[in-house]
């Protein structure tokens, strides 16, 4: 039995076959004597991979929704790349034929975005990598692929974004991977995809581990090849185990979420797109405590208009039906980066320009979206909330423009629901001075996840750090008590909808504390309304 460890990006425990997915062969330069002939066959190439694009594009939205078929969309972008495509024409124009052109120039784009600081360039060398890889095999006549007989594990250096959604993924029991991130794309969608998942493993890509028997044990990180008896009885017993529970939680579906001794809090979603929809009405959640609207943005070459924006919104307060729909505004920068933002880089992009001051300063941005919003929330119960807020003087600005817009909509005869406005509260300024912020709005929504970084004065980025990051530190608890405190002598309700809203251990903290709602991802709704239902406080 061969025993390794990874990261886990998904939890769960898969049991299966191995499919190990190798690279391709090296390229060797053929050079070409007809060299017009073989820039047709590279134009030739490129059509036949914007089809194949365009066709997995409609796949991956329709399997798994718009926001991940995104992800697709930017490898057609470098089919349109001038830097891209005159690198590879003047290889061929030299001599050298369209395949080993296309492999040394994407190989030499990608490593140069690689090397970049910026996580959002350094996360376009997957997506070159991706493009030349499918132009290749276009040019090459390579067989179309890996393909899987039956449900198996898919072992590989890493995967593509391109290659996981064109994957059967009723097939797939589970990825590992050599390299990767809990952040990449492929992570992303294996946690959409309900795969349990390790990344940056240490197992060797060997061809020899096809067919081999492997368990993946998305709990713990570990996985096994051919594994003795009694780890196999060890992790089937787990993975009952784990479907058992998954089960027994439905007793709690349509049940109130009350303490015993009378404590209510409101169960609300936290997702990404319109697409996720389905997750929040599956989890049973109450509501959605976070729409993060900036992944409208991101996955596209240019800034969503006004009518998209009201469309998507639309789309979710109308499946809600009713529930309120909390809408996070643009919270683009740190490590969220859009290259059509043209934003500079920064030493310190976790305390620069991002959220909340980028909408301020940049207005024309901020109406598109406050006008999709208001136009949309004549459709449902909608709330909207303002990220990385410092200052009192920020919130009255804001409220401000959304009396503009307001206004100016009315004029135009367009209707508007009635809108809560209210921020997060995920800066230690935010949090100190929430007594006089709860005055100015109708709630609070706490960001565990940047209060506990910039409370504690660390990276939550940085895995070397892990052994200093107490999320359940002193300090922050103080704080949520203080700004659950000073919210309800205002009269306004609190919520939180940062990671620790699902920390099971803190469910009657946040219960003493008095919270009136915690948003998590839509999987963990029942399990977390128990934790309530079965609370003594």
């Amino acid at each position: 039995m061969v025993v390794g460890r990874g990261r886990p990006v998904y939890e769960g425990v898969a049991i299966g076959r191995i499919y190990v997915r190798t690279k391709e062969k090296e390229l060797v330069d053929r050079k070409c004597s007809d060299i017009e002939k073989e820039l047709k066959r590279f134009e030739e190439a490129k059509e036949t991979a914007r089809a194949e694009l365009s066709a997995l594009y409609d796949k991956t939205a329709a399997e798994i929704g718009e926001e991940q078929a995104a992800i697709i969309e930017v490898q057609s972008l470098f089919l349109e790349d001038l830097d891209y495509l005159e690198g590879i024409e003047a290889m061929i124009k030299s001599g050298s034929d369209a395949a080993f052109s296309v492999h040394e120039i994407g190989d030499a784009q990608a490593s140069a975005f690689a090397a970049l600081d910026d996580e959002y360039m350094k996360a376009r060398a997957t997506d070159v990598r991706d493009i030349s890889d499918r132009l290749i095999r276009i040019l090459t006549g390579a067989d179309q692929g890996f393909r899987m007989d039956e449900p198996g594990i898919i072992v590989a250096e890493d995967l593509t974004p391109s290659e996981t959604v064109a994957l059967d993924k009723d097939k797939i029991l589970a990825f590992v991977t050599r390299q990767g991130s809990s952040n990449s794309h492929t992570a992303i969608l294996a946690r959409v995809m309900n795969i349990p998942s390790l990344v940056l493993t240490d197992i060797d890509i060997d061809p020899s581990l096809n067919g081999k028997l492997m368990i993946v044990d998305g709990f713990s990180g570990n996985y096994y090849i051919e594994p003795d008896e009694k780890t196999l009885s060890e992790m089937k017993a787990k993975q009952k185990s784990a479907g058992e529970y998954k089960a027994g939680l439905e007793q709690y579906r349509g049940k109130e979420s009350v303490s015993r001794k009378g404590r209510k809090v409101k169960l609300f979603a936290n997702i990404g797109s319109p697409s996720d929809i389905k997750y929040v009405i599956d989890g049973d959640a109450e509501g959605i405590g976070l729409l993060r609207s900036e992944f409208l943005y991101l996955g596209r070459d240019d800034f969503p208009k006004e009518d998209e924006l009201f469309e998507a919104y639309r789309t979710v307060l109308e499946a809600m039906n009713g529930k309120k729909t909390v809408i996070r505004t643009l919270d683009i920068g740190a490590d969220k980066k859009v290259a059509y933002f043209n934003l500079d880089a920064e030493e310190n992009p976790a305390l620069g320009y991002r959220g909340i001051r980028i909408c301020l300063t940049q207005k024309d941005i901020f109406r598109t979206q406050l006008r999709a919003i208001y136009r949309a929330s004549a459709y449902g119960n909608a709330a909207i909330m303002f990220p990385m807020i410092i200052s009192v003087g920020e919130v009255r600005e804001i409220k401000a423009f959304c009396k503009e817009i307001q206004d100016e909509l009315h004029a135009e005869g367009i209707k508007t629901g009635d809108v809560e406005l209210g921020i997060m509260i995920e800066t230690p300024a935010a949090a100190i001075i929430s007594d006089q912020l709860a005055h100015e709005v109708d709630f609070f929504s706490v960001g565990t996840n940047d209060l506990t970084q910039y409370t504690l004065a660390i990276d939550r980025q940085n895995e070397k750090l892990d052994a200093f990051y107490d999320a359940h530190h002193p300090a922050i608890m103080r704080l949520l008590e203080m700004i659950a405190s000073n919210a309800h002598q205002a009269g306004i309700w609190a919520g939180i909808c940062g990671e620790l809203a699902g920390d099971l251990s803190l469910t009657d903290e946040f219960l003493k504390m008095g919270y009136d709602e915690l948003s998590v991802a839509p999987s963990r709704i029942l399990e977390l309304r128990k934790n309530v239902i079965n609370s003594e406080v």
